[in-house]
């Protein structure tokens, strides 16, 4: 197929359980052969759709297809400014489809052309919350169970809930918590688990930068007894240079990285091995292409990955997210949401999970399908999210 073009390049967004999901679809000059990525930004669905359908498809059309380096390396710098999450997204989904393809041409998953399974399934964690801690381990053993051993704990959802919140008068709207009411449920949540649960299981704790940066030093600090598999995101990339004390007081493993853009903020961490785990969202730094880039230059400084991989990922998504997992040899462990039976409807070839551990399927490419008719019964809600705007009970606002 020395002739093969891009021949269009199509945004569908689809929301089977709510979350807006976008999806983007690389179609060749080849009758029936294209691609599928992920580009879910779940908060700005429809600026990701412009930066594709106005910006990125007239760049691409007639370009080869299996020059995926080449597409990402330009398309990076077509804008000129770079680094964004929106045009980050966009190129991520074109960068998936491409890859899709690829394996497609080459009758190969998407792990083979990655260099082969080093491991058969991922193993993935999964989130277990409760309105005390009662609740939690009951959640926790439920997963336990159905044989997941790395389990996420929560209690209330981020920074908490039911703590009483002292706000001022003419209160502005907002996500209100106490940050030292929500430090202090953790340890004791912890410290009830491994009293009532033992210290076999792995858990985990998602701080979401709910905390100060001194209060997040302290709280991995006091974590410390608990053994957790790591703490994540105790601080908001604006705080980074924090890490280092971080790591001068404590053993807590650390993960961090959810909400990285730009190369040169989670550089830093890597080479001065400041975190364990590279929390990113594969969509959010520009697709498969940098993300095994990103797991090689991990593997050099010791880090493990764990890839984003919440309900505002597609399945598309997840299944990218499970070919790097297999085919990287320092994989971490992998956030996994569940794909319901709506969301396995409109995504044919999802991943699947047996006993703790996700597997992709053998097809080439990707694995996985969408049916766009199905996916046209879920239209999205573009609606501004609330639990984003978090504040301290004075009002203030912070970086979640």
């Amino acid at each position: 197929m020395g002739n093969l073009k891009i021949r269009d390049v199509r945004t569908i967004l689809t929301a089977p359980e709510g979350i807006a999901l976008v999806v983007v679809k690389v179609e060749t000059t080849e009758p029936g052969l294209y691609g599928l990525g992920c580009a879910t930004f779940t908060q700005r669905p429809l600026a990701v759709r412009s930066a594709i359908d106005d910006y990125l498809k007239p760049f691409l059309i007639g370009k080869d297809p299996c020059r995926i380096e080449d597409i990402w390396q330009t398309s990076m710098v077509s804008a000129y400014w770079r680094n964004g999450p929106v045009l980050n997204n966009a190129l991520s989904g074109v960068d998936m489809a491409l890859w899709d393809i690829k394996g497609k041409l080459a009758g190969m998953p998407v792990y083979d052309l990655l260099g082969g399974k080093c491991r058969e399934g991922a193993a993935v964690y999964r989130h277990a919350d409760g309105r005390d801690e009662k609740e939690v381990e009951d959640n926790v053993r439920k997963w336990m169970e159905q044989g997941y051993r790395y389990i996420r704990c929560q209690m209330g959802g981020y920074g908490g809930r039911g703590h009483t919140i002292h706000k001022t008068r003419n209160a502005p709207p907002g996500a209100y918590y106490d940050p030292d009411a929500y430090a202090s449920s953790v340890v004791k949540l912890f410290e009830h688990l491994r009293k009532e649960l033992g210290f076999e299981i792995q858990l985990l704790h998602d701080v979401h930068e709910r905390l100060v940066p001194i209060e997040a030093v302290r709280l991995a600090k006091q974590l410390e007894p608990y053994n957790l598999f790591f703490l994540e995101d105790a601080l908001p990339p604006e705080q980074i240079e924090w890490f280092k004390m971080i790591r001068q007081q404590t053993t807590t493993p650390i993960a961090m990285g959810e909400l990285f853009n730009n190369p040169h903020e989670w550089i830093p961490l890597i080479v001065n091995r400041l975190i364990d785990f590279i929390r990113v969202h594969i969509s959010q730094i520009g697709g498969i292409t940098p993300a095994k880039k990103l797991a090689v230059l991990c593997e050099a400084f010791g880090i493990r990955t764990a890839w984003h991989g919440p309900g505002d990922v597609s399945p598309v998504g997840h299944a990218a997210n499970i070919h790097l997992d297999v085919s990287c040899p320092n994989f971490g462990v992998q956030e996994w949401s569940g794909i319901s039976d709506k969301l396995r409807e409109v995504f044919p070839g999802a991943p699947e999970v047996e006993n703790g551990y996700a597997y992709p399927n053998d097809k080439p490419g990707l694995g996985i399908d969408i049916d766009e008719k199905k996916a046209a019964k879920y239209p999205i809600s573009n609606e501004l999210p609330q639990w984003t705007l978090a504040r301290f009970p004075d009002g203030t606002a912070v970086k979640p």
